[in-house]
């Protein structure tokens, strides 16, 4: 496998209009938005995106505004898992279909599977697409299953696409636990930091991350990649702890605080829909004064 997952990767939320349908032409504005302001891959739907409250067919639908709107200039990941293992696998067929670069998938919702359980799902997916494959784990989300250096090392000796893994455990053991297991066996695999805390992940050998931030802050992201890979540690953890205190201020709320923050930014995005709440303009309020105390509203793009 030839792809190359490394720097400051965007996973786009997924604008609706009003009546909580997608909005197509927004979400290929955003997309092309992350691409020109330096996402060096993009990733679509991860959580922040609502993947579990869109219907596969809207799923698909927006997945062919994505890769049209990247056009090749980066590569682009497509995130299959669903609550049926049938829907993972018709959206992978799908996401190979329509040209994506690669498809991601975490560890099956919502069960608490045996760890071989879930081997033989990543084995089987897998082995039914010629596409890299992303593994993502997120113990937080699924009640404690994750993975382990062990089933890492298992995976990368059986599956010859198995190229990377979103790492969102936020536990740095863990990380360097996966990675000490997996690049022996495949130097180039990849693994990407669940969110922006870049700082004590390529520290360890990882790749980079998977950005929320940078719907609102590309230039800071960026920044911070670039003095982590350079090894400008003071300029690194001043642009690790203001990018530390916005994601404690979007993961309240998450993601409807995220889109509030798109907003005052000047890149609308929509509401949240339902049963996730819709920021609030007294929340929107409160994000704009810490954007602005961060000084991120004075250095970062506004509109689109």
């Amino acid at each position: 496998m030839t792809l190359v997952l490394k720097g400051v990767m965007q996973s786009p939320v997924t604008p609706l209009k009003e009546d909580f349908s997608p909005d197509y032409e927004t979400f290929e504005r955003l997309v092309d938005f992350h691409v020109r302001t330096g996402a060096t891959a993009i990733s679509w739907p991860h959580h922040k995106a609502e993947s579990h409250n869109l219907t596969i067919a809207e799923r698909k639908a927006l997945a062919e505004v994505a890769i049209k709107a990247v056009h090749k200039r980066v590569p682009i990941s497509i995130h299959v898992s669903a609550l049926a293992l049938e829907d993972t696998f018709d959206l992978a067929r799908h996401a190979q279909q329509k040209g994506a670069d690669a498809i991601i998938a975490i560890t099956p919702y919502f069960w608490k599977f045996p760890p071989e359980a879930i081997y033989d799902y990543f084995v089987r997916l897998g082995t039914s697409f010629d596409l890299p494959l992303i593994a993502y784990n997120s113990p937080g989300y699924l009640d404690g299953v994750e993975f382990t250096g062990e089933m890492t090392a298992r995976l990368i000796q059986r599956l010859p696409n198995f190229i990377g893994m979103k790492e969102a455990s936020f536990n740095s053991e863990k990380f360097f636990e996966i990675l000490r297991a997996a690049l022996p066996l495949r130097p180039q695999f990849a693994m990407i930091a669940g969110v922006e805390y870049l700082l004590p992940s390529v520290s360890l050998g990882g790749a980079g991350s998977y950005s929320s931030a940078g719907a609102i802050c590309p230039n800071l992201c960026v920044e911070l990649y670039e003095s982590c890979a350079a090894g400008k540690w003071d300029r690194a953890r001043a642009a690790q702890y203001k990018l530390s205190e916005l994601w404690l201020l979007f993961r309240d709320q998450y993601p409807s605080s995220l889109k509030g923050g798109c907003v005052i930014m000047g890149r609308p995005v929509g509401p949240t829909r339902p049963p996730l709440p819709t920021a609030s303009p007294e929340r929107v309020k409160f994000i704009e004064k810490r954007l602005i105390e961060l000084g991120i509203v004075d250095s970062e793009p506004h509109g689109w």
